[in-house]
């Protein structure tokens, strides 16, 4: 058995012993390592065996080969017996071999093969019987000289100094390799005390186990109350959401009288005799300044419930903030001209191209140098722009009379200024804050202001230059990019490329694009104009999947399912989102306005429709050609009768005007009169207006009549933007898909899931 000091390890550390376990694993290896330099053993004999035939020494050579086949059989028997035994016989053996070598063969070079034997000895035997080894050979080079070893003193010094070094080396290079061994084996000893020690505690887990699953179990009943109680506020959020809409649309109807008629007595007082008084004239310019007011109050409050309800779609692209200030200040510097105020645009270096919404970002910069414009009496107010690392840092400073710390919460909250008085002094509604602190949210920014009574106010916000990486989900979020691959032998130089999903896109009305764009910021829309084309673009360069937009859903799921030509695994979509467009083809009209309708939209509408339709008086009547068109009004509101027939009529030349109430009204006048175009209200009692919509196209004397739909309800704003989708694969689905796709597009479709969030939150906020 190998011993600590025959191994010529270290002492053990402290605490440490050599224990049978660790003795039986070092006996092991040996054991194999002695086995490997049998074959070593074999081919030293025959490569010496060879060297005796090349020198025409056949006898002698079959000496080497019986004697290396010898001792291979030695040290197999005595291995069965003892390990010391076998070892020693091969040391020896090995020893008689190089003297064989030297005396035979007359090699004078055959002095330095001693340091076989001597590095046997000291890794399988230990330091000590690697040194008497040594020992031993340094006697027979020193006391033996020639001719029994044919080799001049200075080859024997170099074959002293190669075994001594061996023998150094080896014995330099076990004593750190088994201090670790020990330590190791110590640090083994101490895990399994640890390991029991666990085994222990396991009962103990066991019951806090079970503790924790009965608690568990009031959890997730606690968790299902949540849900019916989230459920209920989201029904609650769609409530509103409705109802600000219907509202909206509501109040849309009556405004528009306001603005139209005001609009008309103001700007043609003449259609009224003239006689208008001039103070009359003063209040109606107050009251449709006024009711513009209100309905761009209309638009802001929509847009709050939709930035509310996760519903603000941002269209972003590379943008620089400067063209932004300039034109806000632009648009702003008559208020500030009008008080005597000064107004600068300041930027600090070169601003970088930042990854934003310009429409909304513009709002924003309006909107802060309005209120430094409106709340400011001496000085003036200052944009100044200046990167920040990744962002860019925008203030807003004006030298107003500054908000007092108390009330500065009070800023950004919706419909509400600090007092009374400031309302009435300065106007506002109190959303404008609320809506740019919002939009820049969405940006991933943020706004905050700084200020004090008497001495001004600055209002700051950040914008990040390049949209934030959303959140992975699964087990990759934990997982740090930064980490190094080890398996990597260097780093790469080239820069790998952004590889964004691909779609190929069949829209013709571009109505789906817009959308793909705004929602899907990380997918790279490829839009084509056929089929043909689409197939060329996914053979070309692979595809997530083939989308396309079109009413026929079904025609183009077998028009698909018979072409052979879309790649394997490439999905096919069809869905259906109208557009403008196709609103107004699939109702069969020939334009469509949203109230409230100003009077230049609806007479260039009117002068374009008629011209488009041929009639040779597309324009006004003249004394040339005084014959007006006819256009008849189908509305069931008599204010709205009248106010787009004073619209109509008191238009340079003048239209000839009609009147209905119902669609079946509509009818028989049309039928009657034939007018050149008709104005038509959707929603009306008895007949509404895709009732007169039916029967007119039916009707072949009066289909080409052209049909201008003036309605309250924005068809753009419309949530609904498809009834159908297909989805079909060339090699078919496996089981797997089919299942996961019954499973998910249920979970997003049903009404039982509808606190599920349909839409990738990746920058969409829609």
């Amino acid at each position: 058995m190998t011993t600590q000091s025959s191994l010529g390890a270290a002492p053990a550390p402290a605490g440490t012993a050599w224990s049978s376990e660790l003795k039986q694993v070092l006996r092991q290896l040996q054991e194999e390592a002695l086995l490997l330099t049998l074959p070593g053993l074999f081919a030293i004999g025959a490569l010496i065996s060879i060297l005796a035939i090349q020198l025409a020494d056949f006898d002698r050579s079959l000496w080497f080969a019986g004697t290396a086949f010898v001792l291979i059989g030695v040290v197999l028997f005595l291995r069965k017996l003892s390990y010391r035994a076998a070892i020693s016989a091969l040391v020896i053996g090995a020893l008689l071999l190089n003297l064989m070598v030297i005396l035979w063969l007359d090699l004078s070079w055959g002095i330095i093969l001693l340091v076989l034997p001597a590095g046997l000895a000291t890794v399988m035997l230990g330091v000590p019987a690697g040194a008497g080894v040594a020992a031993f050979c340094s006697a027979l080079l020193l006391l033996v000289g020639e001719p029994a070893i044919p080799a001049p003193w200075e080859m024997r010094l170099m074959a002293l100094i190669a075994i001594w070094g061996t023998v150094g080396t080896i014995w330099l290079t076990l004593r750190p390799l088994l201090t670790a061994v020990q330590w190791a084996w110590a640090g083994y000893e101490h895990n399994h005390a640890l390991l029991e020690h666990m085994q222990d505690t396991q009962m103990q887990l066991k019951q806090t186990l079970e503790d924790l699953t009965s608690a568990n179990i009031q959890l997730t009943r606690i968790n299902q109350l949540a849900d019916g109680l989230r459920q209920t506020a989201e029904d609650a959020l769609q409530a509103k959401e409705q109802f600000v809409a219907n509202v909206s649309h509501e109040l849309r109807t009556p405004l528009n009288m306001i603005i139209g008629f005001s609009e008309m007595i103001v700007n043609t007082p003449e259609a009224y005799g003239g006689r208008i008084p001039p103070a009359l004239l003063a209040d109606l310019s107050i009251i449709l300044r006024n009711s513009r007011h209100l309905s761009e109050l209309i638009d802001d409050v929509l847009d709050l419930s939709q930035i509310e309800a996760g519903h603000m779609a941002l269209t972003r692209e590379r943008v620089d903030l400067r063209e932004i200030f300039d034109a806000a200040a632009v648009a702003v510097r008559p208020l500030f001209e009008s008080k005597g105020l000064s107004l600068t645009v300041e930027t600090e270096g070169e601003l970088p191209l930042v990854f934003c919404d310009r429409t909304r970002i513009r709002e924003v910069a309006l909107n802060l140098l309005s209120n430094a414009g409106r709340f400011t009496e001496q000085g003036g107010a200052t944009i100044h722009a200046a990167r920040n690392d990744d962002a860019v840092v925008v203030s807003v400073s004006d030298t107003g009379p500054g908000i007092a710390s108390v009330d500065r919460d009070k800023v950004f909250r919706p419909f509400e200024q600090l007092d009374g008085s400031i309302r009435r002094r300065y106007g506002g509604s109190g959303l404008g804050l609320t809506i740019s602190k919002s939009f820049v949210e969405l940006h991933g920014g943020r706004m905050w202001l700084d200020s004090a009574q008497g001495t001004g106010t600055t209002f700051f916000f950040s914008l990040p230059i390049d949209p934030p990486i959303p959140m992975q989900n699964g087990a990759v979020r934990w997982l740090n990019p930064d980490w190094p691959n080890l398996a990597r032998t260097h780093p790469p130089i080239a820069t790998p490329p952004l590889v964004k999903p691909r779609l190929v896109l069949i829209d013709p009305n571009r109505s789906l694009q817009r959308l793909l764009v705004r929602y899907m910021d990380g997918t790279n829309v490829v839009p084509v104009e056929d089929l043909a084309a689409a197939l060329r673009e996914v053979s070309n360069a692979p595809a997530q999947a083939l989308v396309v937009n079109s009413l026929q859903v079904g025609d183009w799921l077998v028009q698909l399912s018979k072409s052979s030509q879309l790649p394997y695994g490439t999905p096919a979509i069809i869905c259906c989102v109208p557009g403008l467009t196709d609103i107004v083809d699939h109702l069969g009209v020939s334009g469509y306005l949203v109230k409230p309708i100003e009077k230049d939209d609806l007479l260039t509408t009117l002068g374009q429709l008629l011209a488009e339709d041929g009639h040779e008086q597309a324009q006004p009547a003249t004394p040339q050609h005084n014959v007006p068109h006819t256009v008849l009004v189908v509305d069931d509101e008599p204010d709205a009768l009248r106010l787009f027939w004073r619209m109509l009529d008191g238009s340079p030349g003048g239209y000839r005007v009609l009147t209905a109430s119902d669609g079946r009204q509509a009818m028989d006048i049309m039928r009657e009169h034939r007018p050149d175009a008709v104005l038509l209200d959707l929603v009306m009692p008895e007949a509404d207006g895709f009732e007169f919509l039916t029967i007119k196209n039916a009707d072949p004397s009066l289909r080409e009549i052209p049909v201008v739909v003036i309605s309250a309800r924005d068809a753009s704003r419309q949530p609904i933007v498809s009834n159908a989708i297909g989805i079909t694969k060339p090699g078919g689905l496996s089981l797997h898909q089919l299942l996961t796709c019954i499973d998910t597009i249920s979970k997003v479709l049903s009404p039982l899931h509808q606190s599920a969030d349909p839409v990738p939150a990746a920058d969409v906020h829609d």
